[in-house]
This record gives structure tokens, sequence and C-alpha cells, in this order.
């Protein structure tokens, strides 16, 4: 069975793909600090608690904090005796290269969602992930990622408004009944929510004029559901698009072995 680990700013996400599906998901905050003998006994007691029985023999991952991946390359070799893939080395193959300028690193996650997205939906698509950043990545006719937009993430910008303006709240992010706030609360609530609405179908149509051409836009990430009720840009909404994309390469880099 595949273990696939998406480690994000925030959190990460650990999966087991049996083959056919993904039989259980577990979440726990990224911590560079937490050691491989910690995360086995985390995830060993999980999957004793909801009795699932995996017996593990292959891993992918794809993180955006470059120090968390040392441990879980450990707990990878150590426990489940595997040498897991880590998108974005050189050793990782993906379906189509990116096209971004010489010298650019493009992030695992945008990587994963490109290979997701295109896979699902095909190309000329926009794919907006709301993690700890909000970002846009623009898929071409052929499934290569070609760049995009990193703009701040909404909980992010709700920790930085409180930290710089003593007299306002911390705030939890929720689509306001109304667009004119009548207390403080309010009024936050309906800057940051539509606020968001308006950056991103700003963004989506810039895009949209610099590629002229219509542009499938699908969305990803703990936010997307509520911010889908709040317009009609999004295609789709799909929480498992990171996870699918993992076990999308994980066979790609597979089918390189045998040719």
């Amino acid at each position: 069975m595949l273990l696939a680990i998406d480690c994000g700013n925030t959190n990460t996400v650990f999966s087991i793909w049996d083959g056919d599906r993904f039989i259980a998901t577990w979440r726990i905050a990224s911590d560079h600090k937490r050691t491989a003998d910690e995360y086995f006994v985390w995830l060993s007691s999980l999957m004793m608690l909801t009795k699932v029985d995996a017996q593990i023999t292959e891993a992918i991952i794809s993180s955006t904090v470059p120090r968390v991946v040392f441990n879980l390359r450990v707990l990878c070799n150590r426990y489940y005796d595997c040498r897991p893939l880590v998108v974005g080395k050189p050793e990782c193959a993906l379906p189509v290269a990116p096209r971004v300028d010489q010298g650019t690193t493009v992030g695992p996650d945008r990587l994963v969602n490109t290979v997701a997205g295109f896979d699902r939906h095909g190309g000329d698509l926009i794919v907006v992930d709301f993690g700890t950043a909000t970002t846009f990545d623009v898929v071409d006719i052929d499934g290569a990622y070609i760049g995009g937009v990193i703009a701040p993430g909404v909980n992010l910008s709700l920790e930085a408004l409180h930290m710089a303006a003593a007299a306002l709240p911390h705030i939890d992010i929720a689509r306001p009944l109304t667009a004119i706030g009548t207390n403080t609360v309010a009024c936050m609530q309906a800057g940051v929510y539509w606020g968001y609405i308006g950056l991103v179908e700003g963004i989506v149509r810039q895009i949209r004029l610099e590629r002229d051409r219509p542009m499938k836009v699908i969305a990803t990430g703990g936010l997307a559901p509520l911010f889908q009720q709040g317009t009609e840009l999004f295609h789709s909404v799909e929480d498992d698009l990171t996870m699918h994309g993992l076990v999308l390469i994980h066979r790609y880099n597979k089918e390189l072995e045998t040719q």
C-alpha cells in the first residue's frame, strides 16, 4: 500500500492508498521538530484505533516545509522499509515538466495540484488553493504548469489585521449575512470574506484576459467550500485534489521504472 504525505505550512495530511481508494486519512499540525519516532507512534495509534490494517510498502511526499522532509524520510525508511519519492526532487519525474523561468523552483504542492487538476479536468485550467497562502496555478493545454499567482492566505490576513491594529479582535472567517457590518466583528468578516471573493474573481479575470481563452477554475483547500458560497466562479471544489495528484505522480514513476 502507498502512504501519501502532504506537508503544508499549517497541517500535514497522511493518507493510505490501497490501489483503488484511500482507506484512511489523518491530519496533524506541521512541526519540523517532530521526530520520525513520534510520527510512527501517532500513525500506529490511529491505525489501531480505527482498525486500519495497512501494510505500507511505498511512500510519496509533497512538502512546502523543507525542514520536515528529513524526518518524514526517516519515518518511511525506518518503519516501512521504503525510500519515499519526494515531489520536486530530481529523482521524482513529472508527466509534464513545468514551463517557468530558468532557475525557478516551483512549490511541490503546486506541481501536485497541476497534475491532479489536469487529470480530472484537462488543460486550460486554473487551480485555486485556499491554504496558508492563496495560490493560483495555471495549467496549459498539455498539462504543464506555466506559472501563477501567490496571495496572502485568508487566516494569515486575519492574523495580520489583528496584530497590526490593537483595537481589532481576533475573529474566525465566516460568510457574513450582509456586506455592511453593524459591529466590529461583522465589519471585519465582511471585509475579509467579500474582499477575498473580489481578489479571486479579479485575478481569474486577469489570467483569462492574458491567456485569451476560456479557463476552467477549480478550488481546493480547507476554506474552498466557504468561498464557493459567495461566487459562481468555480466549476468544482475538490478537497482530495492534492492526494489524488500524489497517487498519479507515484504511479507515473512506477511505470517509468518498468520501461
